[in-house]
């Protein structure tokens, strides 16, 4: 039995996968995976979206509930609910799909300042449009585009002090896996100074991977495990990858690492193609 090709928005809130989840479209496929940390008993506060527009605009969409803010859950459940409202309403998709994806966003930030409950969340977000991608985020949830020979082409700096710190050479990504302000963001939704990184224009290739996270991905695996894993191969047999190493990693310390038990969720993508595996 083949999977059903779906045309409406795929959501998912306080989800506990036991297995990534495939999501053939008409452009590509899609593979999802959420669940809870490990090392708790409270809910999932990440969530995530595949939002497909049309036959050649997809919108992908993963917010992680700040941890140690209250009702997290709530504030990614509105950031994705709000998105997927707003792009509902578009009627012209070479116009208005950027401002849309703007507007949704300084939506959810407003509603969930108005909740004055010092609730909060990341997100990222990536519209492919005519196999050309452009990516959207604050926070530091994580966007990486990677070639099948394991290039990275395109990769969000998180909004954080280690991320600035990564980014700028100050400490490699070992230094930044260990440190003790790991967890500090320094912009995301639900504060009133919230800005949103708009990445450039890339065109897809063939037999290239997306990524969406949040953190429990890139707390846990080093860029170079996450392109080994996820470059090439059956995209379902790569997300169980992903999936089974992270959470080995989040229960059991590895020598140079420490153990980042979080919620984790990500949406990988790749084009649909002839040879598409």
């Amino acid at each position: 039995m083949t999977d059903q090709i779906i045309s409406l928005p795929l959501t998912c809130f306080d989800s506990e996968y036991t297995k990534p989840k495939h999501i053939p479209l008409d452009m590509g496929d899609v593979v999802v995976f959420s669940s809870r940390s490990p090392a708790k008993t409270t809910v999932n506060e990440d969530a995530l979206a595949v939002i497909p527009v049309s036959d050649s605009t997809l919108v992908l969409v993963v917010a992680d509930g700040v941890g140690g803010f209250p009702a997290g859950e709530t504030a990614s459940r509105i950031t994705i609910e709000t998105l997927v409202n707003s792009i509902r309403c578009i009627n012209n998709e070479e116009t208005h799909i950027r401002g849309t994806i703007l507007d949704g966003i300084e939506q959810a930030n407003e509603k969930i300042l108005d909740l004055k409950n010092g609730s909060a969340t990341t997100v990222v977000v990536t519209v492919i449009q005519d196999n050309i991608l452009r990516a959207y985020h604050a926070g530091d949830s994580t966007i990486m585009l990677m070639g099948n020979r394991g290039k990275i082409k395109y990769q969000t700096v998180s909004h954080s002090p280690t991320g600035y710190a990564l980014e700028s050479g100050l400490i490699d990504q070992s230094e930044a896996m260990q440190h003790e302000e790991r967890h500090l963001i320094s912009n995301f939704i639900g504060s009133s100074d919230m800005r949103v990184e708009i990445g450039p224009s890339i065109k897809l290739a063939q037999r290239d991977t997306l990524i969406l996270a949040s953190d429990g991905l890139s707390d846990n695996l080093y860029d170079h495990e996450i392109v080994a894993t996820s470059r090439k191969g059956i995209l379902t047999r790569a997300a169980n990858k992903l999936m089974a190493k992270c959470k080995n990693y989040m229960v059991s310390p590895h020598g140079d690492r420490i153990c980042h038990p979080d919620d984790l969720t990500f949406v990988l993508f790749r084009l649909r193609g002839k040879k598409h595996s």
